[in-house]
Formats: structure tokens, sequence, C-alpha cells
């Protein structure tokens, strides 16, 4: 019958395949959308700094949970410590995997200014004038760096230099939800760090209960 230990590790290891899952799903619907036409302004910059993230590594590291799963499920069933000592070394990997994805998305925060107008210069002169209406703004540095779209919130030069940038409001605004994006992604590594230690713990009392079996074994209480 399976003890605290051993059930702590399977309710870890489950909750460890669920961030795969959430990691798998997530990169899927992004891709999946991310190219849509946009509606709404707030919808088209969430869109364009979702081209930045690394959903491609996102993916493969979702596929290395999946099959790091896979590799712990002989190690619940079987006494032998093999199964367990590889699943610990698979999920390092994942962590470290995880950890990168993570560190890739916070540095992304550090430039997002530098590197949304690369994408701001890419779109058509519809989608910058839903970003300038959503976040009530002209142009992007300013109503001339580079020049804005007229529409009714920039309807002329004079007005539109009243107005500020597109920059600052759109970083802030992505900003937020990258920062919510990579701190559940460092959350993940504190799920990884957590089940490596259960199966720590895992490995110390199965080779405790290896040791006591050898020794009834020897002293004969074992038939």
């Amino acid at each position: 019958m399976a003890n605290n230990v051993l059930r702590t590790y399977i309710a870890l290891d489950a909750l460890f395949l669920a961030t795969g899952a959430i990691m798998l799903g997530f990169c899927l619907v992004v891709q999946n959308h991310m190219f849509d036409t946009p509606t709404q302004g707030d919808q088209a910059a969430r869109d364009l700094i979702y081209q930045r993230f690394p959903l491609t590594a996102g993916i493969v590291n979702a596929v290395f949970i999946f099959v790091t799963f896979l590799a712990t499920i002989p190690g619940m069933v079987m006494p032998t410590r093999g199964w367990l000592k590889l699943g610990v070394y698979m999920t390092i990997v994942c962590a470290l995997f995880s950890m990168i994805v993570g560190l890739d998305l916070w540095i992304l925060t550090l430039k997002t200014k530098e590197d949304f107008l690369q994408l701001w210069m890419g779109q058509s002169d519809s989608v910058r004038e839903l970003m300038q209406t959503q976040f009530q703004c002209c142009g992007y540095f300013n109503s001339t760096s580079p020049a804005f779209v007229t529409n009714p919130t920039c309807p002329s030069p004079a007005a539109a230099a009243l107005m500020k940038g597109c920059a600052a409001p759109i970083t802030s605004f992505t900003n937020v939800f990258i920062d919510d994006i990579f701190t559940a992604v460092f959350g993940m590594v504190g799920i990884d760090a957590v089940f490596i230690v259960a199966a720590a713990c895992l490995l110390k009392d199965r080779k405790e209960r290896e040791r006591f079996r050898h020794i009834d074994e020897k002293s004969g209480m074992l038939l």
C-alpha cells in the first residue's frame, strides 16, 4: 500500500504534468491566433508582442515534460530506484528549460519599447489607428517619429503634437501581461523543484526500506 511519501510524489507528478499541459495549451492557442486581424487596439498590441514570445521553445519544453512524466510512471509502480533517478534528471532538465524560457520573457520586458518599434513600423495604417485610439496617443515616440495616422484621436498635426506618443502606454500595457506570464513560468520551475525534492525523499525512503529488507533477510526473518 502506498505510503505518504509515495502519495505526495504522485500528487506532485500530476501537478508537474499539468504544468506541461498549460504551457502547451497556451503556446498553441497563441500561435493560432496571434496573426488574426485585430478589432481592438489592445488586441493588436498583445498579438504583436506575442510574436516575440519563444513559443516554439515552450512547445518543445511541454513535450519534454510529457516525456518526463511517462518516464516517472515506472518509478511509481516499481520498487527499484533506477527509474526514479532517471525521472529526477529529466525533471532537472525541464526545470532549467522552463527557467530559460522565463528569463527570455523577462529580458523581453527590458527592451519592449525598442522591440515594439519594429513591429509598429511593419503594421498597416488601420492597425496603428486601432492602437492610437485604444491608448489615446499619436505616433510612436511622438506624433512625428514615426508619423501619426490621421484618425479622430489625431485629427491634425497640431492636435497630434499635443498628444503623447504610443510607446509609453503600449510598453506599460504589454509589460503587465508579460510579467504575469513569466511569473507563471517561474512558478512552474518552483513546482519542478518541489517535485525533485519529493522524488529525493522517495528515493531515500526506498533506500531505507531496501536496507531493512536486507537486514531482515540476513537475520532470517524473511522467508
